[in-house]
C-alpha cells in the first residue's frame, strides 16, 4: 500500500468511522478519492489530517479550505444522498467535496468564486474520473439558480448568514447541509424543503471556515 492510500485509510479508520458514520457508500468514496490529488504539492503531506486545509491560490486575498474530513462525511450522511440526486457544492475550492459525492450522486454542480481555483478544480475533477461534475465560478451565497432545483445543496464551509438563495434552489423534498455560524457554538445544520416551508435540525457542533460572502456585515451603530 503506497504512502498516500495507507494515510487515507488512517483518515477513514480514524477519523471518519469514529465520527459514527456508518454509511458504506460514504466510506467506499472517501476511501477511493485521492485527498492528495485536490491539495497544493507543497501541502500533500497534509492531506489527511484532522483539519480544515488552506487550499488557496497563491497570491490570492480569499483563503480557500478543504474542511475537516470528519465534519464531511458525517454532513453526507445527514443529507441521505441517493444515486439518482442532482447535488449542488457551493464553495468547492479545489473540488474534493465533489469528487466524494461524485460517487454518491447522478450529477454534481460545484461552485467556487475565485476562477483560477475553479479552473483547477474542474481539471482534478477530470483527471480522477468524475465525468458527471461540472464546475461554476460563482459566489457562494449565489448557488446557481439557472439550473435549479436540486435535490441536496451541500456548503463546503460555515455560513455566519441564513442562505435564504440557496433555499429557493431546493426541490420539494431537498435537503440542504452545513455549518451554520449564525450563533455560538456553530453546529452543523440540517434544512429540509417541504412544499415551500424549511424545517431546521441541529447535527452537531462544528466549526469550518466562513465561505467568501457568506460572513455577517456589522450593523452600523450611531
Amino acid at each position: 500500500m503506497s504512502g498516500f492510500a495507507a494515510a487515507r485509510q488512517k483518515m477513514v479508520d480514524g477519523q471518519v468511522r469514529p465520527s459514527d458514520v456508518t454509511d458504506i457508500r460514504i466510506i467506499d468514496a472517501m476511501l477511493a478519492v485521492p485527498r492528495e490529488a485536490f491539495v497544493p504539492k507543497n501541502k500533500q503531506a497534509l492531506a489527511y489530517l484532522d483539519l480544515d486545509l488552506d487550499v488557496s491560490e497563491a497570491g490570492s486575498s480569499a483563503k480557500r479550505f478543504l474542511i475537516k474530513p470528519a465534519v464531511l462525511a458525517k454532513m453526507l450522511q445527514a443529507a441521505e444522498i441517493k444515486q439518482t440526486d442532482r447535488v449542488l457544492v457551493v464553495g468547492c475550492a479545489t473540488g474534493y467535496a465533489a469528487a466524494v459525492i461524485a460517487r454518491l450522486a447522478h450529477q454534481v454542480t460545484a461552485t467556487e468564486s475565485e476562477s483560477a481555483l475553479a479552473a483547477k478544480a474542474q481539471a482534478s475533477l477530470a483527471d480522477n474520473g468524475c465525468g458527471n461534475v461540472v464546475v461554476r465560478t460563482a459566489a457562494p451565497a449565489d448557488g446557481d439558480p439557472a439550473n435549479a432545483p436540486y435535490d441536496v445543496i451541500v456548503l463546503n464551509g460555515a455560513t455566519e448568514i441564513v442562505p435564504e438563495q440557496l433555499y429557493g434552489q431546493l426541490r420539494n423534498g431537498g435537503r440542504l447541509v452545513g455549518v451554520f455560524a449564525t450563533s455560538r457554538p456553530a453546529r452543523a445544520t440540517l434544512v429540509t424543503c417541504s412544499h415551500g416551508d424549511f424545517g431546521h435540525r441541529t447535527l452537531f457542533d462544528a466549526v469550518a471556515p466562513v465561505l467568501p460572502g457568506m460572513e455577517l456585515v456589522p450593523a452600523f451603530v450611531f
